[in-house]
């Protein structure tokens, strides 16, 4: 079981004995890349120097890291503030700082399903925004949850109306692009609905991405970024799934806003988009480079990098596996593989586990007998699935070493149940909740 205590520096001569202290050294170096407070330290522009008033809002499992770095960075400069946090790390920070005032207020949302303390956040920080006014200068610090987080119905919409449209869709089998292309359209901050309230007040949007590709309007469903759907684009989604009658009060409010009647959501000539800065300060693909900069410096040939891996993860961990073995044929070893992405599991069975661990159990079948490599993977924000670690690791001795304890590794696949696997057998790899979210990553070392 992999967790912080290990070292972090690689002895001299790359030993596959040493593999855990590999794969923690290079787990450690993308997380210090991934780190919520730092990014926006080292992104943070000249010109705010000078600025003199600052409001903060924030949403996602990054938002508290970043406001408290903010609030160093402003000093007394900052005014006020509102963010959404997931209780658990807001209970934590107030356990730590008993003698300190926060400069912002934080408030405790539901996380991945929104309920009323969700709106409440959203309606203040919909209400820090109006208050920023020209000459003003507002941090809209948003990361991977703030999606979910930014939950506030449009005018005529209730939060019931919300989850009704969303289950519904979901049935149906629509994919995550058109039901938040629906939502968009149904709430006030999504689709640069935040930017729209703030004007004429100066956005600084520092975003961490927990999307493939890092596109604007999707990360958090883009509460500073234009959005390039239309009303008539999500009654489109609703007719197409044949919804419509299933949710009467989202399908007046769209042809509403088809008829003109109610503002489109923000478009790239809006004059509040001059008044926008967003600036993406964290991704999978910024983590990556973390990662294969560290392998090299310390003695990797870094033979294979991909981000954007999206798919099953069972044929993710399988193709890695793959892959580790014509590496072994290589004559410029000790080498390694480095994924970026976010793989989905195909749900069969009841057990315990996560895309990451799945992932590797499906890699540790394939490299059953196989000497001299290590693979593993893990989610950046420290929780793999419905478990409390991070993800896993493996080697060609792992599926040896379950047999002897009367495991059957395909069987425990088969049931989706990783976690029960490696929590036995050994890999698991423990983060913790780490305050950040920038999907997933894999790595494959060959001695």
């Amino acid at each position: 079981m992999l967790r912080r205590s290990y070292r972090q520096n690689e002895p001299p001569d790359l030993l596959f004995d040493d593999h855990e202290d590999h794969i923690w050294s290079l787990v450690s170096a993308a997380m210090a890349a991934a780190d919520p407070a730092r990014a926006l330290e080292s992104n943070w522009p000249w010109v705010l120097s000078k600025a003199e008033r600052f409001y903060i809002v924030g949403a996602g499992k990054a938002a508290l890291g970043m406001s408290l770095k903010a609030e160093e960075l402003c000093g007394d400069r900052l005014l006020g503030g509102a963010i959404a946090v997931i209780p658990e790390r807001l209970s934590r920070l107030l356990e730590s700082i008993q003698d300190h005032d926060l400069a912002f207020e934080a408030f405790p949302v539901a996380h991945p399903y929104p309920d009323e303390r969700n709106v409440r956040a959203a309606e203040a920080i919909a209400d820090m925004a109006r208050r920023a006014g020209e000459g003003d200068h507002l941090l809209a610090l948003i990361s991977g949850g703030g999606s979910a987080m930014l939950t506030l119905p449009a005018e005529g919409l209730t939060l019931d109306d919300l989850a009704s449209i969303t289950r519904a869709l979901q049935r149906a089998g629509a994919p995550i692009t058109q039901l938040n292309m629906v939502r968009k359209h149904c709430e006030q901050l999504k689709g640069g609905g935040l930017a729209r309230l703030a004007y004429p007040a100066q956005v600084w949007a520092f975003i961490l991405s927990d999307v493939v590709g890092d596109s604007l309007n999707v990360i958090a469903s883009g509460p500073t970024a234009p959005d390039p759907t239309t009303y008539q684009d999500a009654l489109d989604v609703l007719h197409y799934y044949n919804v419509e009658e299933d949710v009467p009060n989202v399908t007046r409010h769209l042809r509403a806003g088809a008829r003109g009647e109610v503002p489109e959501t923000l478009k790239p000539s809006d004059e509040a988009l001059a008044h926008v800065t967003n600036m993406l300060i964290g991704s999978n693909r910024l983590a990556l480079e973390a990662a294969r900069k560290h392998a090299i410096e310390h003695g990797w040939r870094v033979v294979g990098f991909e981000f954007g891996v999206e798919g099953e993860a069972r044929i993710a961990g399988m193709n890695l596996a793959l892959r580790s073995q014509d590496i072994l044929q290589r004559p410029d070893r000790p080498a390694c593989y480095l994924l970026g992405g976010e793989t989905t599991v195909t749900v069969h069975g009841d057990g315990r586990g996560g895309r990451c661990q799945e992932l590797v159990l499906a890699a540790a079948i394939q490299l059953e007998g196989i000497e001299n490599v290590a693979v593993a993977a893990f989610a950046t924000d420290g929780i793999d699935g419905q478990s409390d670690a991070a993800g896993a690791f493996c080697t060609g001795q792992t599926v040896a070493r379950g047999r002897e304890m009367g495991l059957n590794a395909a069987r425990y696949l088969n049931n989706n149940d990783s976690y029960t696997f490696f929590q036995q057998v050994g890999g698991l790899i423990e983060l913790g909740p780490t305050g950040t979210n920038v999907n997933d990553i894999a790595i494959a070392l060959v001695y």
